[in-house]
């Protein structure tokens, strides 16, 4: 800690209820945007490359399954980044934020390489994990090219992540915006072979992801250098005197990105249960999968407005603004997800359809779609719960008790639900459902806790 502990007793003047939902409203709605765009472009790959066939998105599915925790361990390693530039914001210490923001960015490159290499070897792995060598091939070839635009779109993540430290969210949103209908247009095109190109199938997927997170880096990296004041945020090249924002960074990235680690691994784990199952039942599985995973970013939006007001009340020094905001924003997603909970229970078929039309894909995905209406609001609330410890930098705790529910408890699940016992893909959606139900459990005991005691600046 850089700063004296705040006592619970000892506080800032408390914001009003209104202005708390004004201000997570404001906030969550266009991170949720943004962050439902990232899914969306994942969803029109799988839709478009789905209509290729069972072989093609499987593939896609595969390669998917080791790049998205590499995905999400970068990400939270890099979250840290909204939790020093919120604190410094909240305490009025705004030439801070440039700093963080570059040693971020340092910090996304490097990642980003270190993905590149792992990718290179994604079809060993695959075969390591039992798939067949068709599927193992077929992935690993997909996973070789999506791998190319992991440093760009870390570097993106963390130049959002400052942009939200500042509730500054909307430049993230506008530009997913645009690379989704860029995404669209570069899919038609490779995929299916337009205009001169090849049809590449899965492969032609990756490839328009990958020029994609580029263009948003770019984007994003043109904004943060010509739209904001340098002065006012520190954005002016500073080469000495970052290392303690380093420092800093990591401390709360290390036990974010193996958290992050730890959930997505642990949801992959069940993806390659699936790929044992056969194609069918994992493009099946697949297709619920990035419906729960898009309407999940709803949540993530107001995990991320929990973060950054809490993390705001505790740079001001307002013990009970930070536990009223991280509240607030779980309540307001249990709302949410709720109502597409019920739209999921209404609909199956209909949703399924968009994803596949190889009718034995949806006649798996439409009975693991009604399972997972069960499973959004405790997967939601247990992300939001996770941002508002974010906030208060109480990490490692949070942490331990994700290995418990996603590890401990969902994976041999999954395991025995879905494969000794044969229940499929519904039965590995189900495993997901008692996992987050724990999860949400353990953390809401956590933040109640931590929220009454002493907190300080990370």
């Amino acid at each position: 800690m850089t700063e004296a502990a705040t006592s619970p007793t000892l506080r800032a003047p408390t914001q009003s209820l209104r202005v708390h939902l004004r201000r997570t409203f404001a906030l969550a709605v266009p991170v949720m945007l943004g962050r439902m765009g990232l899914l969306i472009m994942v969803a029109v790959d799988t839709a478009m490359t789905g209509h290729q066939g069972p072989n093609e998105l499987a593939y896609y599915g595969l390669a998917m399954a080791p790049q998205i925790p590499m995905l999400l361990v970068g990400i939270g390693l890099l979250l840290g980044t909204v939790v020093l530039t919120a604190q410094a914001d909240g305490a009025g210490d705004t030439r801070v934020c440039g700093g963080v923001w570059r040693v971020a960015l340092r910090h996304a490159a490097v990642l980003g390489l270190v993905f590149v290499v792992l990718c290179l070897a994604g079809e060993r792995f695959l075969l390591l994990t039992g798939q067949s060598p068709e599927l193992a091939r077929g992935g690993g070839a997909v996973l070789v090219i999506m791998g190319w635009g992991l440093p760009g779109m870390l570097m993106f993540s963390a130049s959002t992540f400052f942009l939200e430290g500042i509730s500054r969210p909307l430049p993230g949103m506008f530009i997913m915006l645009v690379a989704n209908i860029l995404n669209a247009i570069l899919n038609w095109i490779f995929i299916g072979g337009h205009l001169g190109a090849p049809a590449m199938g899965a492969e032609g997927a990756a490839l328009a992801t990958t020029i994609v997170r580029w263009f948003m880096f770019a984007a994003i990296a043109g904004f943060i250098a010509t739209r904001l004041d340098r002065e006012k945020y520190g954005l002016r090249f500073a080469p000495l005197g970052e290392g303690g924002i380093g420092k800093r960074l990591r401390r709360i990235g290390y036990p974010m990105g193996l958290a992050h680690g730890l959930e997505s691994s642990a949801f992959s784990a069940l993806t390659l249960f699936a790929g044992l199952l056969g194609p069918v039942q994992v493009s099946g599985y697949l297709v619920a999968m990035n419906l729960v995973a898009t309407v999940f970013m709803g949540a993530v939006g107001f995990a991320t407005a929990a973060s950054v007001r809490v993390g705001n009340a505790v740079g001001r020094r307002d013990v009970h603004g930070a536990r009223i905001a991280g509240w607030i924003a779980v309540a307001a997603t249990c709302v949410v997800m709720l109502v597409l909970a019920i739209v999921f229970r209404a609909f199956p078929e209909f949703l399924s359809a968009i994803h596949a039309s190889d009718t034995r894909i949806t006649a798996v995905a439409v009975p693991t779609l009604l399972v997972a209406a069960f499973a959004l609001v405790p997967d939601g609330t247990q992300a939001v719960l996770m941002g508002a410890l974010r906030g208060i930098a109480d990490v490692w705790p949070a942490t331990a008790l994700y290995l418990i529910s996603f590890w401990l408890v969902m994976v041999p699940c999954g395991y025995y639900l879905g494969i000794a016992q044969g229940g499929g893909a519904p039965a590995l959606m189900l495993a997901i459902f008692i996992g987050t139900v724990l999860a949400t459990l353990l953390l809401a005991w956590r933040f109640h806790r931590v929220s009454r005691g002493t907190i300080a600046r990370a």
